[in-house]
């Protein structure tokens, strides 16, 4: 039958059955083609307290493989690669060719990581580990056929008791494997927190959003005022970014781990001493949130833009959410102002303390006059949710060109900038 032509078709059928049944069978064929070019990768981790290593097997299966995958190692973390064939070491870089239909590349991965402060960002204990997977797994670039597409899970090999959470969904019937989504890459990559062990969390659909809060069994006494400070927040956070992940994790630990709180891709980390709402009327969990939900970064000396955003939600969101009446947003926006000024400039490599509050001051006064500018058809919302379309890399010339889009020649953001910097 699939060596029939389309005019023998039409001589058997009439011409509309035989056009219909001609259609039908070429987009069979062109699906059985495109699933030809789809294949299957498995990252799968090995993690005892017996052991201070993560063994790692990336295993690839399908038909046709990429022909060259490159990693970009931490030597001090990613250490003893092998594979049968297809590796070459070039320092922080590897090298692997694999073959068809099947192949393994093997490595440990050193989990504990100890800050300066002597806490840990990663750590692996006894009882449980907390790592992102972005590092337990490094950057890779594929090269292959166009068209090929890589199909990934994220799976755990654990000591009996120990369970998993990820910011991704579990492969059905399974707890330890998970679902990896890299949306844009042929190649997909796990990213984000995890927490392994022996863990307690709590769980709920907010907004639309998978939310799971977790904790190392016996530090898990805030998860639930964790969720429900999240349900009466993250609302106002996806007015504002919509496109807010599916899926959320929240990690939360107490010493040794690093006293603070950081965001990945679907997921963040706090501390479990750190307060949802501090006394200067911010929120640490808020911040991480809208970094999550922009998925943005800055690239040079534009660091101040992602923390400028993120802290001005901070307690921009609580106002908008009822958390906090206008006079007290007054005093917030207030105290900023004042510290900011301790700021040289904006222009740094890292934002911190004074610079990303002048950086916040600076987002509150494009949102005023983003207001006046376009009566109100426009404001600093848009703004986060342009620079976040595409999730990676912004920039002061990005920032312009987005406010021009809005607003014209009508603003003039290096004015409004100067105008900080003079302040100070």
């Amino acid at each position: 039958m699939a060596a029939l032509t389309k005019h023998a078709f039409a001589a058997l059928l009439s011409p509309r059955l035989a056009l219909l049944l001609w259609v039908v069978l070429s987009l069979l064929i062109a699906n059985t083609a495109a699933q030809a070019q789809d294949y299957d990768i498995v990252y799968r981790a090995n993690v005892h307290p017996d052991s201070d290593v993560a063994r790692v097997e990336i295993q690839l299966r399908g038909e046709r493989l990429p022909s060259r995958l490159t990693f970009s190692l931490n030597p001090e973390r990613h250490q003893s690669l092998r594979a049968e064939h297809g590796l070459t070491l070039e320092g922080d870089r590897a090298v692997w060719k694999p073959r068809e239909p099947q192949d393994s590349l093997y490595y440990e991965f050193v989990i504990d990581e100890q800050k300066a402060s002597g806490r840990y960002d990663s750590l692996l204990t006894d009882d449980w580990a907390i790592l992102r997977s972005d590092k337990l797994v490094p950057p890779i670039s594929a090269r292959g056929p166009k068209g090929l597409q890589g199909h990934a899970k994220l799976q755990f090999m654990l000591p009996d008791g120990w369970s998993a959470a990820a910011p991704y969904p579990a492969a059905e019937g399974y707890s330890t494997t998970f679902l990896v989504a890299d949306p844009g890459r042929s190649f997909p990559r796990p990213k984000g927190w995890l927490i392994l062990g022996d863990i307690t969390s709590r769980q709920d659909i907010i907004d639309g959003v998978d939310v799971r809060v977790a904790a190392p069994a016996g530090q898990g006494d805030r998860l639930q005022d964790t969720l429900a400070f999240i349900a009466w927040t993250l609302p106002e956070v996806k007015a504002v970014l919509p496109d807010f992940p599916s899926h959320l994790l929240i990690v939360t630990a107490g010493k040794p781990m690093w006293r603070g709180g950081l965001s990945g891709t679907r997921s963040l980390f706090m501390h479990a001493d750190r307060p949802m709402i501090s006394g200067n009327r911010t929120s640490s969990l808020i911040h991480e949130l809208i970094h999550v939900g922009t998925g943005i970064n800055g690239g040079g000396t534009a660091d101040w833009i992602v923390e400028g955003l993120a802290e001005y939600y901070s307690s921009a969101i609580l106002h908008r959410s009822g958390g906090m009446s206008d006079s007290r947003y007054a005093q917030v926006l207030a105290w900023k102002a004042k510290w900011a000024k301790e700021a040289d400039t904006l222009f740094v490599r890292r934002s911190s303390g004074p610079v990303t509050a002048r950086a916040a001051v600076f987002m509150h006064q494009l949102d005023k006059a983003l207001v006046a500018a376009t009566d109100r058809q426009a404001g600093i919302d848009d703004v986060a949710q342009a620079l976040a379309e595409n999730r990676g890399r912004v920039s002061l010339a990005q920032l312009k060109a987005v406010v021009f889009s809005l607003a014209g020649d009508a603003i003039d953001v290096d004015a409004l900038i100067e105008a900080l910097e003079g302040s100070g």
